[in-house]
């Protein structure tokens, strides 16, 4: 596919930062007056005409103090993990669930030393913050069944008894289309008693019915694209496809921060893999230009294909793409472009497109399209999209079309009816509303969180909104807090993140109502009062001239 060399109107910018007499760091600016930095702002964020509206991200850097603890205390969980290891092994420790049975002591372990170290000694002390089951549609707010350990929660007991009415800070329900209420729930039973729940076969052989094909032709048209095909898991949507289009003799570039999802199907499609620092133009710009000067190791012979690959929201970091730098690069280096819009289909853009439309960008310039059902649709399955020629060579050479069970047709009729709500095609306007009801919510609840005192990672405009824990011994303690107060946080910490990096992921969602989020800000003031959070050093204050009717803030020191 022949690409014709863009122009980078401006240099690319490393996250955000500039070198202009206004020093600019983690997305705000110092030492200006408020219209002088508004003005800055403007400009370092449209970055050289490339983008068509603000693009505010912040990374405040973890304090030093904080990370020196954070250090400390896994380096004293480690300790006592190595002192209980050896009270077990002198049979002096009560709990032996750590144990290895008799009849287990000669066979290879199934875990490297230190995973099972980690997952004895540091996971088991929290262990209860994870897999707690829902008796409920995942709404603004769940039933959770409750459950009790007896033995530091190696293994966890029932009661029987449901905790009703949880809010629902962790689901990707962004748009509030997993109900069990509504038109989506009619049409779904309508489709159950005509079709029943599976069909038992493969897209190739017995397992095409008419809804995949109405599916695929609606969600092109959403799309903006030629074709479509769509998968019955989003994990093997990356995992299965990235081998299908890339292979020995191709150059991968990946962010840092991708899914685990596309780092597997990169490894498993046998391309050279290269790094880059992430959402950072100029690694990916160097990268670029040593893999067209350079070629391949030892031959020096050209790459076959390049290809760059990204995620439109970052699911841990809440940050969204660079993108239009991204396409502008792709078009110089004459490389392909793979965007992975699992989180940001339905959640970003004016009529919830994606990251694409956020960004006002031409979907042709993406030459492949991957996204997911499972969270603005509140369905299963993901998809790709593109060209009609690149849909057609994974009909045949994609395992994920070729070998697995196609989508079951209840769940492509919930796909439907969402993705017809969405582009207003039901007759009503749900679906611009409750794209609009995400965006607000979203630009509040990150703005009050600031004002509190929180390290927030990401995006203004991102919905997943990563809550800066840091330290181990909070990790577990935030999560157990906030499910008191009747509040279910998602808190994630190493390996799953940096070692000095634990947080809590706090998924927003169009079903939330303000007073609901009033009570989970009041419950999270209360909780990092109690678990001393509040560890930024700026303190948001609002400006008195706020241009565009926006809000925006200047930093002021403690």
């Amino acid at each position: 596919m022949k690409r014709s060399p863009g122009d980078l109107s401006g240099e690319p910018r490393a996250n955000g930062c500039c070198s202009l007499s206004g020093h600019r760091k983690n997305g705000y600016v110092r030492g200006l007056s408020g219209a002088e930095a508004h003005s800055q702002i403007h400009h370092v964020t449209h970055n050289g005409g490339l983008y068509k509206r603000p693009f505010n991200e912040a990374f405040e850097e973890t304090p030093m103090l904080v990370a020196v603890l954070t250090y400390v205390g896994y380096g004293v969980l480690t300790l006592f993990g190595y002192l209980r290891d050896f009270l077990r092994y002198w049979k002096i420790e009560k709990c032996h669930n750590a144990t290895e049975r008799e009849e287990q002591k000669e066979f290879v372990p199934l875990y490297q030393d230190f995973e099972n170290f980690y997952t004895r000694n540091l996971y088991m002390r929290i262990r209860d913050s994870w897999n707690r089951p829902l008796c409920s549609v995942p709404g603004a707010k769940v039933d959770i069944l409750e459950r009790v350990t007896h033995d530091y929660n190696w293994t966890f007991t029932y009661t029987g008894r449901v905790i009703k009415d949880i809010i629902n800070m962790g689901s990707y329900n962004y748009l509030g289309f997993a109900e069990n209420t509504g038109v989506s729930k009619d049409a779904v039973t309508e489709v159950l008693s005509q079709y029943g729940c599976g069909v038992c076969s493969t897209r190739q052989e017995m397992g095409n019915v008419d809804k995949h094909e109405e599916l695929e032709a609606l969600l092109a048209r959403y799309l903006g694209v030629e074709s479509a095909l769509a998968y019955g898991m989003g994990f093997a949507t990356n995992s299965m496809n990235i081998p299908a289009l890339v292979g020995k003799g191709c150059l991968i570039l990946s962010d840092e921060l991708n899914h685990a999802s596309l780092v597997l199907g990169a490894r498993l499609s046998g391309a050279t893999i290269r790094i880059f620092k992430h959402n950072n133009m100029q690694s990916l710009e160097k990268l670029l230009k040593d893999a067209i000067v350079y070629g391949q190791p030892r031959t020096h012979r050209p790459w076959k294909k390049i290809l760059i690959i990204v995620e439109g929201i970052y699911s841990m970091e809440g940050s969204i793409v660079r993108l239009p730098e991204v396409i502008a690069l792709k078009k110089k280096y004459k490389s392909y472009l793979y965007v992975d819009e699992a989180h940001s289909i339905g959640a970003l853009g004016p009529n919830g497109r994606g990251v694409v439309e956020y960004f006002g960008l031409d979907p042709e310039d993406v030459d492949v399209m991957m996204g997911t059902f499972t969270k603005s649709f509140g369905g299963a399955g993901g998809y790709i999209g593109g060209k009609k020629e690149l849909i057609d060579y994974l009909r045949v050479h994609s395992h994920s079309a070729v070998y697995a069970t196609s989508l079951s047709p209840p769940v492509v009729q919930q796909i439907v009816t969402t993705m017809k709500c969405i582009m207003g095609e039901d007759g009503t306007t749900l679906g611009k509303m409750r794209i609009q009801q995400l965006a607000e919510n979203t630009r509040y609840f990150r703005r009050r969180l600031k004002e509190m005192g929180f390290i927030i990672y990401g995006n203004e405009d991102s919905p997943v909104v990563p809550l800066m824990l840091y330290m181990p011994a909070k990790i577990g303690a935030f999560g157990r807090e906030m499910l008191k107060r009747h509040i279910g946080v998602v808190v994630v910490g190493f390996p799953a993140t940096p070692i000095i990096e634990s947080r809590a992921r706090i998924c927003l969602s169009a079903s939330h109502t303000k007073e609901i989020l009033d009570i989970a800000l009041k419950e999270i003031d209360e909780v990092g009062d109690l678990l001393l959070l509040k560890y930024s050093r700026h303190r948001m204050v609002p400006l008195l001239d706020r241009p565009f009717d926006e809000t925006t803030y200047e930093e002021t020191e403690d």
